[in-house]
């Protein structure tokens, strides 16, 4: 069931897209503690692997799969995810862990009262400077915080039409990723005190957003979101503290303080994951921290709507 006796936990990925292939797949390849024992998509597997088209399909004929991973869309996960913590399953969500925020508590409290393991992951959290970062933070004064967050929708979600789709979030799919790290990194937590979402005309969900957000002391946080970059992605936080600046660059794979770039290392995002992933089931915890998508949340609510011009992809 666990690889406490040095057996590899039998996991399926559901929801073989864009990610999975990129990211999932070649994690679970190279990780000890699991090996890919089955797929469900209705458009493909894996070769070599035992595909089903319906998730309720694998949950019957594979009892021997004891965790899964969910990469389908937000707004059809709960569904799954419920399914498979009722089944005993452990479940690792990919970001974001749900199309609501009520979604991912209620799931944390079926793998509470199920017994079972429940991973909400945020990837960006496990790029290689964001842990020296946060260390590097942890007792310093913050005075401000500049967040870029801009990349090209057509590069990096080609025809995916459930992202403009309620639930979907839009440019705050990447822009979590921002999130996740900025309520990592910084000592103490912020809230947000306005938004503006720019919806094009002919969708339903944002293709740009400028976020505030204050915090104790005065801190003051902007943020920039945008899906329209051309000639190349921008991730970037900049923290500027009492004892100088700190620069997370590549989404968090580079780390400069004041001005000298930091050596790091680490596994990687995807590989993190997994390790943290195989770490709770063995301890027989969960993880489900919904902070970054109550931020997202927040925005909706207080954000102000400007339509601007169509998006066609």
């Amino acid at each position: 069931m666990t690889a406490i006796d040095g057996t590899p936990i039998r996991i399926a990925i559901v929801g073989v897209g864009k990610i999975a292939r990129d990211q999932h797949v070649p994690a679970i390849s190279g990780s000890h503690a699991f090996d890919l024992a089955a797929t469900v998509s209705r458009s493909g597997g894996i070769p070599a692997i035992e595909n089903f088209a319906e998730f309720a399909e694998l949950l019957a004929a594979r009892p021997d799969v004891s965790a899964v991973s969910l990469c389908m869309p937000p707004q059809v996960r709960f569904a799954a995810a419920a399914a498979a913590i009722r089944a005993g399953r452990h479940v690792m969500l990919e970001k974001p862990p749900g199309a609501t925020v009520a979604e991912v508590r209620t799931l944390r409290q079926m793998a509470e009262a199920e017994g079972v393991t429940l991973y909400a992951t945020w990837h960006s959290r496990h790029a290689d400077a964001v842990a020296p970062a946060k260390a590097w933070l942890r007792d310093r004064k913050i005075v401000s915080v500049r967040i870029d967050w801009k990349e090209d929708v057509r590069k990096w979600h080609p025809g995916q039409a459930w992202i403009w789709e309620p639930g979907g979030l839009g440019v705050f799919d990447p822009g979590i990723n921002a999130l996740s790290i900025l309520t990592e990194i910084l000592p103490a937590p912020v809230h947000l005190t306005g938004a503006e979402l720019h919806f094009p005309e002919n969708r339903a969900a944002p293709i740009a957003a400028a976020l505030t957000f204050e915090g104790p002391d005065g801190v003051n946080v902007t943020a920039e979101f945008d899906w329209r970059q051309e000639g190349g992605e921008i991730w970037q936080i900049a923290v500027d503290t009492a004892d100088g600046r700190l620069d997370l660059d590549d989404g968090g794979a580079r780390l400069t303080v004041g001005g000298a770039p930091q050596a790091v290392d680490g596994p990687g995002e995807y590989p993190g994951l997994y390790a943290r992933f195989a770490a709770l089931i063995a301890a027989g915890d969960s993880d489900v921290d919904d902070t970054p998508l109550v931020r997202v949340a927040d925005a909706f609510m207080l954000g102000r709507r400007l339509t601007v011009a169509p998006f066609n992809d």
